[in-house]
C-alpha cells in the first residue's frame, strides 16, 4: 500500500487536506470521491523507515509470475486488451507485491504509455528479461506468442535452480543440525559426566580430554559463535557487493570438486536458455548479451560475455572467445559456432540448454544419492568420538569399582 496526501474541497465548498492509503493514486482519488472530497491535488509519500516494505530477495515468487504470464497470454489470445487483463489479473494474483505493481502499470497502461515502459518503473517486480522481451513483442505485434516464452523460459529456469538448491541445501541442513547436536552434547551432557570423572579421580584417555577441553572452551565463549555466524553474514554481503572479490568468490565455487560443475552447468543452460529465447524474440544481440549478464549472477561468465560482446563489436564470431575460456565446454563452443555459420544460432542454444537442464536433474539426483550416506556417516562418526570419549572412562570407573 502505498500513501498519498491530498488536497480538494468538500461537498459545502470546504477545503480539506490529509493523507490517504490506497494501491494507485487512482484508487486513493476513487476512494476520496466517495467520501465527497473533489481532489485538486494528489502527491505520493515516499516510504520512510517506519513504512517502508521490507523484502529480501524477489517479493513475486516465479510460480506466481509463470501464472500471470499464462493467464495474460491467454486473454490477450482471446482478445482482452491490455490494459483490461491487467486490470484483471491484478484483482486474481495472490502475490500482494505483484498485485500493487499491477494495479500501478494498469494505471499508465490507461494514461497512454506502453506495456514495457509501465513495467520497467517496477524493476524488482519484472526482470529485464521481461522488459526487453515484451518490448519486441510489442514491435511485432506478437505479444501473446512472447509472454508464453516467457513462461516457458522461467518455468524452465525455475526448475533447474531448484534442482542445484536442493542438491546444495541437503549438506548445509545435515552440517546446521550437527553442529547444533555437537554444542547439546559438549554443553549438556559432557559436562555431568566430567564431574562424575572428577569424583573418581578416573585416568581419563586422550579423546576424553580433547573432548572435556572443547566442552569447558564452548561454555567460557560460546558468545563467540553468534558473533562468527554474524561475521561470515556480514563478509559474504561485501564480498557480493565488490565485483572483484565476487569474481574470486565465483570462480573458487566454479572449482570445488564436486559442486563445481553442478554450478557450472546450471550456469551455462541459463545462459543458452535466455539467449535463445531474445534471439526467437528478435532482440539486437548486443543488447540480449547485456541482459544475459545480468542474468548469469556469476562475474566469471560475464567476464567471458562482455569479451564475446567485445568479439561482435569488432566484427568476430560470437564463439571466438569461449573457445578459448575454460568455463565453456568445447560442445557448446562447437555448436554456437555451428549455429553462427548455419544461421541457426536460436535453434542451437535451445538444443544446448535442453541437454544441460538435463545434465543438471542427473547430476543434482546423482549427488543427493551420493552425499546422503556420506553426511550420516560425518553425522555418526562426530556423535560417535563424543560418545567413546564418556563410555571409555566408564569402563575404567567400573573396573575399579569391581
Amino acid at each position: 500500500m502505498a500513501q498519498f496526501k491530498y488536497t480538494g474541497r468538500d461537498r459545502f465548498g470546504k477545503s480539506r487536506k490529509g493523507k490517504i492509503s490506497s494501491t494507485t493514486r487512482r484508487d486513493a482519488i476513487v476512494e476520496l470521491r466517495g467520501k465527497g472530497i473533489a481532489v485538486t491535488e494528489i502527491i505520493e509519500l515516499k516510504d520512510d523507515l517506519l513504512t517502508k516494505e521490507i523484502t529480501i530477495g524477489n517479493p513475486v515468487k516465479t510460480q506466481d509470475f509463470v501464472l500471470y504470464l499464462r493467464q495474460f497470454s491467454t486473454l490477450i489470445v482471446a482478445g482482452v486488451s491490455v490494459a483490461e487483463a491487467t486490470r484483471i489479473l491484478a484483482q486474481q494474483t495472490e502475490s500482494k507485491a505483484l498485485s500493487k505493481a499491477l494495479k500501478n502499470v494498469e494505471e499508465d497502461l490507461r494514461s497512454g504509455q506502453p506495456l514495457s515502459e509501465a513495467a520497467a518503473k517496477h524493476e524488482k517486480i519484472f526482470p529485464p528479461m521481461f522488459i526487453n522481451l515484451v518490448q519486441a513483442g510489442e514491435a511485432s505485434g506478437n505479444l501473446d506468442d512472447t509472454l508464453d516464452r516467457l513462461a516457458t523460459y522461467f518455468e524452465k529456469m525455475h526448475y533447474s535452480m531448484q534442482k542445484v538448491k536442493s542438491a546444495l541445501t541437503y549438506p548445509i541442513v545435515i552440517m546446521i543440525v550437527a553442529v547444533i547436536v555437537v554444542i547439546y552434547l559438549l554443553t549438556s551432557v559432557v559436562p555431568m559426566f566430567a564431574e562424575m570423572f572428577a569424583q573418581f579421580n578416573a585416568e581419563l584417555p586422550m579423546i576424553t580430554k580433547i573432548v572435556l577441553k572443547i566442552s569447558d572452551w564452548i561454555k567460557s565463549f560460546w558468545w563467540l559463535v553468534p558473533l562468527l555466524i554474524i561475521g561470515i553474514i556480514v563478509a559474504i554481503m561485501l564480498v557480493l557487493r565488490n565485483p572483484r572479490s565476487k569474481y574470486y568468490l565465483d570462480y573458487a565455487i566454479l572449482k570445488t570438486p564436486i559442486f563445481g560443475k553442478l554450478v557450472q552447468k546450471s550456469m551455462i543452460a541459463r545462459m543458452t536458455r535466455t539467449l535463445s529465447s531474445l534471439f526467437k524474440s528478435s532482440v539486437p544481440i548486443l543488447d540480449a548479451l547485456i541482459i544475459v549478464e545480468k542474468v548469469v549472477m556469476n562475474e566469471v561468465m560475464v567476464g567471458v560475455l562482455k569479451e564475446s560482446r567485445t568479439s561482435l563489436e569488432g566484427g568476430n564470431a560470437l564463439s571466438e572467445p569461449m573457445k578459448k575460456h575454460w568455463i565453456i565446454p568445447p560442445l557448446v563452443t562447437q555448436m554456437i559456432s555451428i549455429g553462427e555459420q548455419s544461421g541457426s544460432l536460436d535453434f542451437m542454444l535451445e538444443k544446448i540448454s535442453d541437454f544441460y537442464e538435463k545434465e543438471v536433474e542427473s547430476t543434482a539426483d546423482a549427488l543427493k544419492g551420493l552425499i546422503e550416506p556420506l553426511m550420516i556417516v560425518f553425522l555418526a562418526g562426530v556423535v560417535g568420538s563424543i560418545v567413546i570419549s564418556i563410555i571409555v572412562p566408564m569402563f575404567d570407573i567400573f573396573n575399579h569399582v569391581k
